[in-house]
């Protein structure tokens, strides 16, 4: 009985599976399985493409899962015919035409099989992309980030090179907490050696720096600055005496791959941090070409002087400024050829320069500064960035490419060499070949103002205003009173967006630069319907700076299309500042109205500035790798 009973279940299932082939149900199966695999392929794609949530493929993956089923059934009650869809038991099984519709299922199904291998082997033969190094500066700031510079830093990189490291400002133990500067001052003398050993991948100084007393562990510092290690410590300072602690992290797993303590007097503070770079340098495996670069030996008294002289150019402030230039000239009244207090002194009255003295006193105060460090070491790359500077301001680009030259060959990697030199391409109108050693800049230093300012700027005048006023916002972000930022900012208000109001109101907030502060409004008030007010403002800003903001005077009156007094302008400027008034004149779009006048053209090229002979020339900045 039971026997029978086991025959009888097989040969209905036997039957039942014959029904579904006869009804075509497995091959509706197979076909929509090989069909569900598709729609998940270019599902996968679109949401790349599309930046669709990350949700919507699991989605589509539930919609085919509860759909299988109903499909299944479909096809076994109805049957495609001729006349169209019908239930298979209102058919005569001798008029059936599911053999044909079989064919057709079968040749679908083919296809689709072809479509499917042809995916797999070109997902096979062809390589992954490389990962997108994405630059800081050109995406907007997340909403929910607020304006905490170090986060606005957390930006896509391709990973951290083995052989990376960011070296942190060591903390002051001293018993009164009264040697920052000397604490800071010895991570930056540390960060600058290891720097110098091209092997190694060093974080700029702005961006290590960014970390102070911000209480984040080391791996989320590592995270944002895109190291493989850190390096950190601290220095405890009392008379003559030092202690130095200092230890190498791996950043993956926080593991101490090296420590150690020093305990010296100030006259050892060079020997020991050749000591620590040599460590450094031997921990992270890296083989150098040469020998670790060395300190350069001081008085320990004048190089502490003029730690504190550094340690305030760094605060900016006016007055910390002048402090500053005190603090080196009593270093070198101890040592006359500490050319690193000389180099202070020379960035320092530059930085003055129509903040808290005069240019004409400013520039040659810098000027023989540059003259005196030059005269005492002439093979220093700030030194030669400073004679650079100085043959920009002076006009003669063909000597400041020279000078540009020597320092990049002296420290190619070195940010202030770097960022002047592409200053002088953007001189020159090469915003082509500025705008990727900017960008080169923002990325190796993501919460540089001037390195992400200086890229907007190059936008900016390049005519990519999109990509110009993400830059602008985010170094606002990192130095919100910076003036320069704010008018790149209202330029871009004015001439994009135009957005007058706003524009207005950012004048508004420039009390501290009055020039400027007319300057702008003589912009804005016309186009707000106060065309008096804005006369009075350029009048005003005529008759009080007319020789420190000629340039920009003319650029005022080139705009307006108004070519005889855009020439003047021009013309006094010339006679001022020489051609670094003029340069801007045949590259910046805001002389466009102007542009074909026989009397601007006349003038370009009896200064020297037409795009000809700019073009003439030859100075390239090579991008380190």
């Amino acid at each position: 009985m039971i026997g029978r009973r086991s025959g009888e279940a097989t040969r209905i299932n036997s039957s039942f599976f014959e029904e579904l082939k006869r009804r075509n149900v497995v091959k509706v199966a197979v076909l929509y399985l090989i069909a569900s695999w598709l729609l998940l392929q270019v599902t996968d794609v679109l949401s790349s493409l599309l930046s669709v949530p990350e949700w919507a493929g699991s989605l589509v993956v539930m919609l085919l899962i509860l759909g299988f089923f109903p499909t299944l059934i479909f096809s076994w009650v109805y049957e495609m015919t001729p006349e169209g869809l019908k239930k298979e038991k209102d058919i005569d099984r001798s008029q059936s035409n599911t053999p044909e519709t079989g064919r057709k299922i079968n040749v679908l199904i083919i296809v689709m099989l072809a479509l499917a291998i042809g995916a797999v082997v070109i997902d096979r033969l062809i390589p992954e992309a490389e990962p997108v190094v994405e630059t800081a500066v050109i995406e907007e700031a997340d909403e929910n980030e607020g304006n905490d510079p170090t986060q606005m830093a957390a930006v896509k990189f391709a990973p951290a090179p083995d052989r990376s490291i960011a070296v942190l400002p060591f903390a002051d133990m001293s018993p009164n907490k009264d040697q920052e500067y000397f604490s800071d001052g010895l991570s930056e003398e540390l960060l600058n050696l290891l720097a110098k050993v091209p092997e190694l991948q060093v974080a700029a100084r702005t961006s290590s720096f960014s970390f102070k007393d911000q209480n984040l562990e080391i791996p989320e510092i590592a995270e944002r600055l895109k190291v493989a290690h850190v390096l950190e410590g601290s220095v405890r300072k009392s008379g003559n005496q030092v202690r130095i602690t200092t230890q190498l992290i791996q950043a993956e797993d926080g593991y101490h791959l090296w420590s150690e303590t020093y305990d010296r007097t100030l006259d050892d503070i060079f020997a020991v941090q050749d000591e620590i770079a040599a460590a450094v340098v031997s921990q992270l495996k890296v083989t150098l070409l040469g020998e670790t670069p060395k300190s350069a030996k001081a008085d320990p008294e004048a190089y502490a002087l003029y730690l504190q002289g550094r340690h305030l150019t760094r605060r900016g402030g006016n007055a910390d400024l002048k402090m500053a230039i005190q603090y080196y000239k009593d270093a070198l009244a101890i040592d006359q050829n500490l050319v690193e207090a000389w180099n202070g002194l020379w960035v320092t009255y530059s930085n003055l320069a129509g903040r808290g003295m005069p240019f004409e006193e400013s520039w040659r105060k810098s000027r023989e500064a540059i003259e005196r460090a030059l005269a005492i070491d002439p093979d220093n790359a700030t030194v030669y960035t400073g004679m650079g500077l100085l043959a920009v301001r002076d006009g003669d680009f063909e000597k400041a490419a020279h000078h540009y030259r020597k320092a990049l060959a002296l420290e190619p990697n070195k940010f202030s060499v770097l960022n002047n030199s592409a200053i002088l391409l953007q001189f020159l109108g090469r915003y082509e070949d500025a705008i990727p050693v900017f960008e080169w800049l923002a990325r190796r230093d993501p919460v540089n103002a001037t390195a992400i300012g200086n890229l907007g700027f190059a936008r900016l005048l390049a005519g990519q205003f999109e990509e110009a006023k993400n830059a602008i916002e985010k170094a606002l972000v990192l130095s919100p009173e910076d003036v320069d930022w704010l008018w790149g900012r209202i330029r871009l208000l004015y001439f994009y967006a135009q957005d007058y109001e706003s524009a207005l109101h950012s004048c508004e907030s420039l009390d501290d630069v009055p020039a400027l502060k007319l300057y702008c409004l003589a912009w804005v008030y016309p186009q707000l319907g106060r065309e008096d007010e804005g006369k009075t403002a350029l009048l005003a800003l005529e008759q009080t700076h007319d020789k420190d903001w000629a340039s920009r005077i003319a650029q005022y009156y080139a705009w307006h299309d108004q070519p005889d007094a855009a020439i003047d302008w021009l013309e006094k400027g010339y006679q001022i500042d020489g051609k670094a008034a003029v340069s801007s004149a045949w590259r910046d779009w805001i002389y466009d109205p102007i542009r074909d006048d026989p009397g601007f053209q006349e003038l370009l090229e009896r200064t020297g500035v037409s795009r000809e002979q700019l073009a003439a020339i030859e100075f390239e900045v090579p991008l380190p790798d």
